[in-house]
């Protein structure tokens, strides 16, 4: 393994010695990457992960800060501090959260935890991160400018504040304690099977949509179905606003915009013979600028109240409204430039169409210039093609050294 130079070489970075160094830990990222797969853990119970990652960076000499997040405390974060001279101070991220999915790969590390899977690579995102963080440490007198390494809980979905009662996702708890406080530029890679491994595609402005989860609840008056006018029905109350949403979709937004909503559940009812007293609808919209984003909000909550008003009942809504992944011009162009230094001139490229799909990474874009990329891990030869959030989704684990490369030019190259 090639170890760091000295003397005069200090203020230039030895790029392509990083990159060799970095190679040298496949063996070692594999192994974390199985490890991590193996014991998945939701949302914000993350002590395991978080555990190892902290004890990981501690032993490269990171400074290391545990507990991260002002509502739940469940993030770690590593600084380290080049001596080579003064720089920019540069921000990557990883998530560490699973998702509930029992998954069905019959492999040595397959997940311990019955019904959690590690099934959006949020395994290779912590490895990857941890790659680039030892190889840094090691060049770290080759190092202008200041690194930080996030790793993050609760990328999947959002827990209820125990501080003021909002829906959080990680990203958000950890940018409210501060992480973001100096940076002058962030970047994240997420792992994609429908890209061949080995290359890396990243959109030009918006990365990903502003993903929202709302959660409607109407009360009405329960009654018995022969005497329908002394209830008041919580069905035909939220099958109203099933109507009337698909209406404001349809005719209160902007067609030249993308955006999209659809409801993922519908719960009402005790009996077959009784009216219901309650219903709730749970759904999701997806939209790319904030506007958008509002229209949508303040149509929800509008016709909510409105027709609980014509039928005389009461509705609530509850809402964790999201944020676009913006990218800047200027981070993507370095992303570009790391990419295809690792990968090759032809397999970095940028993707023609965003994604509907969601990421709290929005936030930190929001604050600070940076990227999102996506990053190949599919390999159609050896049967990794299921997508992310399927119980099968795999990945072909080159990419963990590729990812990590790519995190070290970020870091380390100065324009």
């Amino acid at each position: 393994m090639t170890h760091p130079q000295s003397g005069a070489d200090r203020l230039k970075p030895d790029l392509e010695a990083m990159m060799k160094y970095a190679g040298g830990l496949e063996a070692e990222l594999i192994a974390i990457r199985r490890d991590l797969h193996s014991h998945p853990e939701l949302l914000y119970d993350v002590a395991r992960t978080s555990g190892k990652v902290a004890e990981l960076l501690e032993s490269w000499g990171i400074e290391v800060r545990r507990n991260v997040g002002r509502h739940f405390g469940r993030g770690v974060t590593g600084t380290l501090r080049g001596t080579a001279g003064s720089g920019p101070v540069i921000l990557l991220r990883a998530d560490m959260d699973a998702l509930p999915v029992a998954e069905l790969n019959e492999v040595d590390y397959k997940s311990r935890n019955p019904g959690v899977m590690h099934a959006c690579g949020h395994d290779a995102h912590t490895a990857m991160l941890l790659g680039a963080a030892q190889t840094l440490a090691a060049f770290r007198h080759q190092l202008s400018g200041t690194v930080i390494f996030v790793f993050q809980p609760a990328e999947e979905g959002a827990s209820r504040s125990p501080l003021d009662g909002r829906l959080l996702s990680g990203g958000r708890d950890m940018i409210e304690d501060g992480i973001l406080e100096g940076v002058d530029q962030c970047y994240a890679l997420h792992v994609m099977p429908e890209l061949a491994v080995g290359t890396l595609g990243i959109h030009p402005r918006y990365a990903m949509a502003a993903s929202s989860h709302f959660t409607v609840k109407f009360r009405g008056t329960a009654g018995h179905h022969s005497a329908p006018h002394e209830a008041v029905d919580a069905i035909q109350m939220a099958a109203r606003f099933v109507t009337e949403v698909n209406g404001l979709m349809a005719n209160g937004i902007n067609p030249s915009e993308a955006a999209v909503l659809a409801f993922g559940t519908l719960r009402a009812g005790t009996a077959i013979n009784v009216i219901a007293e309650h219903s709730e609808l749970t759904g999701t919209f997806r939209a790319f600028t904030k506007s958008t984003v509002s229209r949508i909000t303040e149509g929800l909550k509008r016709h909510a109240a409105a027709i609980a008003s014509a039928y005389g009942g009461s509705s609530s809504l509850e809402l964790r409204e999201g944020i676009a992944v913006v990218n800047d011009g200027l981070a993507v162009q370095r992303m570009l430039g790391a990419a295809r230094k690792v990968l090759g001139d032809e397999q970095a490229y940028l993707l023609e169409q965003p994604s509907l799909a969601g990421e709290d990474f929005g936030w930190y874009l929001d604050q600070v210039p940076g990227a999102f990329a996506f990053i190949g891990c599919g390999n159609a030869e050896r049967g990794i093609t299921h997508a992310l959030h399927q119980p099968r989704f795999n990945i072909d684990e080159a990419v963990l050294v590729q990812g990590a490369r790519v995190l070290v030019r970020l870091a380390a190259e100065r324009d």
